[in-house]
């Protein structure tokens, strides 16, 4: 009871501590960021129970200024698993996964009788259409494809002139609006990177949707990721993140996420790794996650971030045997479904199926039915809405958690650790009387131009709504300001 009241008085004294900092701080016109908080205050006040209380100060320090959601719109992305170059990894990956759980039901499937190769003309087919629609997301190349063979080299089964078309597609018309990522190196056996070939023995320990199963260093995940995107660089595919395949990392959740930001950094350079494992349920929040986020005050800001999905795979599922229910992403009259929920939620809307899926086993019913899914999604809520790669909402969630603002008179000044497009925010109770907003960065200064309607906002307008001023335009990287 003694330390339950000196802890109570000590929260008291503490908080008086940092209203009275907050007071002073507000006499010089300096706004602290969420970040410059957390770094200065989280230590003092971790162990308290009324932390959320004391966050409060420092949001109402902050009120003045909103970041909103890109061009006020809810981010959509389409993630598709399991994809690559001519193989059909239901068929493939069905017996292989069947020798490693020989007791389960669901791999006992006739994949025999499946087609082993889903052909460079679906690709076409799926991307172009994507593409009239404006959908972006992520798509695998898996670099070893259920051991059938390596896309840098040969792929048996298939000659080389139709790898490198196959390739060369990918490149052409699907990287422009889509992630590419590896899903590790086979998706099936876990391969010894020192000799290039399966672990020996097949059974769970050896399967990469459940590996590992002992503890990993940091090192030792970045090494396997790093064989896999290497892999994908020989092929010219450009990548800033990985999918994991199955229950990868399960058990070492924490050391693959430093993994990933190791292994991408170091294959391609990449400034903000990004990766998707997770899925969200419910009423769990669908915003990405910023993991070991540090040195964001340094020239060299270093952030993994976390990037979920939102829905089941209700296409047609991985092994392409299975019924499509779209109606569970968003049925025809676009007022109900998972994506629906999510978009009234304003939260990032990620649906997620697998490539066998959408070619279901030649019929294209998986297809069809996305189709449907994103005519109602475009017709229902094109002014509420924006396709973004996972790239994207992944950097536009990092800017807006890390970047510093500042807000005085007529003037917003920015600290941006990472640069994004279509940077949005409100100023509460501002007006542009003027009509003459200008973004300077260094010694260049940019016009932004009014817009009537919210809808109409791009990067480089501003519009006035009830509550204030809204500023849409790409933040870059380091120090900018706004005036009007």
């Amino acid at each position: 009871m003694r330390d339950e009241l000196l802890n109570q008085e000590l929260l008291i004294n503490l908080k008086a501590v940092f209203v009275l900092a907050f007071k002073v701080t507000a006499m010089t016109d300096q706004v602290f960021s969420r970040r410059k908080f957390l770094a200065t205050g989280s230590t003092a006040f971790s162990a308290l129970p009324a932390w959320p209380a004391i966050a409060a100060v420092e949001n109402a320090k902050r009120k003045a200024v909103t970041i909103l959601n890109p061009q006020l719109r809810v981010p959509l992305s389409f993630v598709v698993d399991d994809s690559t170059c001519l193989v059909n990894m239901g068929h493939y990956c069905m017996p292989q996964f069947a020798t490693a759980w020989p007791e389960r039901n669901e791999y006992k499937k006739p994949w025999q009788t499946w087609p082993r190769e889903i052909p460079d003309s679906f690709v076409r087919e799926f991307g172009q259409w994507c593409a009239q629609q404006g959908v972006k997301g992520k798509y695998s190349i898996v670099p070893l494809p259920a051991c059938v063979g390596w896309l840098d080299r040969e792929l048996p089964g298939w000659s080389q002139k139709q790898l490198q078309a196959s390739l060369k597609l990918v490149r052409d018309l699907m990287v422009p609006n889509w992630d590419i990522h590896p899903e590790m190196i086979t998706h099936t056996r876990v391969i010894d990177i020192k000799t290039g070939r399966p672990i020996q023995q097949i059974n769970p320990a050896t399967m990469e949707n459940s590996y590992p199963r002992t503890k990993k260093s940091v090192d030792e995940l970045a090494a396997y990721l790093a064989y896999a995107l290497r892999i994908l660089k020989n092929c010219g595919l450009p990548c800033e993140g990985v999918t994991t395949p199955g229950g990868f990392g399960n058990l070492v959740k924490n050391e693959l996420s430093l993994a990933v930001h190791e292994a991408v950094r170091d294959v391609y350079g990449s400034e903000l790794p990004h990766y998707f494992k997770y899925v969200v349920n419910g009423d769990e929040s669908a915003q990405p996650r910023l993991e070991h986020v540090r040195n964001v005050d340094s020239s060299d800001p270093k952030v993994t971030v976390n990037v979920p999905a939102c829905t089941g795979d209700w296409f047609g599922g991985w092994d392409g045997d299975r019924r499509s229910e779209p109606d569970r992403y968003a049925n025809e009259a676009g007022t109900s479904g998972r994506m629906v929920e999510l978009i009234k939620r304003g939260e990032p809307a990620v649906m997620l199926c697998h490539w066998p899926g959408m070619y279901t086993q030649g019929t294209k019913k998986g297809f069809t039915a996305f189709k449907r899914v994103v005519e109602t999604l475009n017709s229902r809520f094109s002014d509420q809405t924006i396709w973004m790669k996972l790239s994207e909402i992944g950097r536009y969630w990092t800017a807006k958690e890390l970047t510093h603002i500042a807000l005085t008179d007529r003037k917003i000044s920015f600290n941006a650790p990472f640069g994004t497009a279509n940077f949005t925010v409100r100023v509460d109770g501002a007006t542009a009387a003027s009509k003459a907003l200008r973004l300077v960065v260094e010694n260049q200064t940019v016009a932004l131009q009014g817009v009537t309607e919210r809808r109409l906002l791009r990067s480089g307008t501003w519009h006035v709504d009830s509550k204030g001023l809204i500023m849409c335009f790409d933040l870059p990287k380091g120090v900018s300001h706004i005036q009007w």
